[in-house]
């Protein structure tokens, strides 16, 4: 601390009584130069400091000059400088709340420091100090005013820190809300906690599952309103919800998030964020190890499996026609007839695909009219086999 340390260090210093008190009746004017000083010079502090604030800084200034002089001439107990430091501390809290910076803060200090030392300078010559005395106050004076700025840079720094834990808590209640699909009324009370810690309602909220290692840098691409948070039934997975990732911007999201494998959801309105991320989950776990994957290119695959013992029965019954014939052949048959109703029958585009000879497919279509009959030329049964056969390896 400073009243043991430092001021140890400077000795017995005393200012005489005549000097104190002169120095007490220019505080007023001292402090009131002071802030001026720092309106003019210090541009984040240009109109701040005006009015009702501006007196409250002013006696601010007023408190801190006066417990100097307590300091330098003892006139308090045996720690003057506590309340002088318990202000300093409240300002750079309250300098942070306002949104000024830590650069603004010290140059506010700096600025203030030099025209308090001119004018306190002033009055202690003018009331006779000498030349080594003077020397030994400039010396107390900046020795107090670095220990009333770090004060102040500890409250900046603890504010910055204590709101920054409250709005990462409450954007991270709203994410673990959406997520769980809770009610309206709990979602919109997060949202409102989250609206209290700067982050606006977008229209849509996009979901992303990507590796939890890779989520900080990929976050700091997105919009600043992107909700990060973790769900326990995902390991190692981060949940991003994106703001507004639609139209447009989706393709922006895709391409950030594609290197890191990340499985994307639907843009959905942003309180549904739900359905967003379980179609992002129901996509990772249909097609796993698969890298990076847009939801929206695998509805087909959603919508067929998402009742799986019902598509199972469909795949039986299309393939009932194949039962009697060689597991190998199945194998064959089955890919041959998926392509043939993919390509329409066009022959060549099947051989193609297959890497066959055109008269090998001319020969398994052959195969499959003798097993299915007429049925390959009812619509009602060409739906049913592109349906069991769009999705997965049939012939096992």
């Amino acid at each position: 601390m400073f009243a043991e340390d430092k001021a140890s260090a400077l000795g017995a210093f005393r200012l005489q009584a005549g000097v104190a008190e002169s120095l007490r009746h220019a505080l007023p004017e001292v402090a009131g130069h002071a802030v001026a000083a720092i309106v003019d010079e210090v541009p984040a502090y240009a109109g701040a400091l005006t009015g009702e604030m501006g007196a409250k800084i002013e006696l601010a200034v007023r408190a801190a000059l006066g417990g100097f002089l307590n300091l330098a001439s003892r006139r308090a107990g045996p720690s003057p400088l506590a309340p002088s430091l318990e202000g300093a501390y409240a300002l750079g809290r309250g300098e942070a709340r306002s949104g000024r910076s830590l650069d603004a803060l010290l140059a506010a200090y700096r600025v203030g420091a030099r025209v308090a030392w001119r004018e306190l300078a002033a009055v202690t010559v003018g009331a006779g100090m000498t030349a080594p005395a003077l020397a030994r106050f400039a010396e107390l004076t900046f020795a107090y005013i670095d220990e009333l700025s770090a004060a102040s840079v500890t409250g900046h720094a603890d504010e910055l820190a204590t709101s920054g834990r409250a709005r990462r808590r409450a954007l991270d209640r709203l994410a673990q809300s959406l997520l769980a699909g809770e009610p309206a009324q709990a979602v919109a009370a997060a949202a409102v906690a989250a609206e209290a810690a700067d982050w606006a309602p977008p229209q849509t909220l996009t979901a992303v599952l990507l590796p939890d290692r890779t989520a900080r840098p990929v976050v700091d691409l997105l919009d600043p309103r992107t909700l990060a948070t973790t769900v326990e039934h995902l390991r190692d997975t981060a949940v991003l919800l994106v703001p507004d990732a639609h139209g447009a911007a989706r393709g922006h999201l895709l391409r950030v998030v594609a290197p890191h494998g990340a499985v994307t959801g639907p843009p959905v309105p942003w309180s549904l964020a739900r359905h967003s991320f379980e179609r992002a989950v129901r996509v990772s776990r249909l097609l796993p190890d698969a890298g990076a994957l847009d939801s929206e290119e695998h509805l087909v695959e959603l919508v067929v499996t998402a009742d799986g013992r019902a598509l199972a029965d469909l795949r039986e019954q299309a393939l009932a026609p194949l039962a009697g014939e060689r597991a190998s052949t199945v194998a064959k048959l089955v890919e041959t007839l998926r392509s043939w109703l993919l390509h329409q029958g066009r022959r060549d585009e099947v051989a193609a695909e297959l890497f066959v000879h055109p008269q090998t497919v001319r020969y398994r279509v052959a195969k499959l009219r003798e097993l299915y009959g007429d049925r390959l030329r009812d619509p009602g049964w060409l739906l049913l086999l592109t349906v069991a056969l769009s999705v997965g390896d049939t012939s096992r």
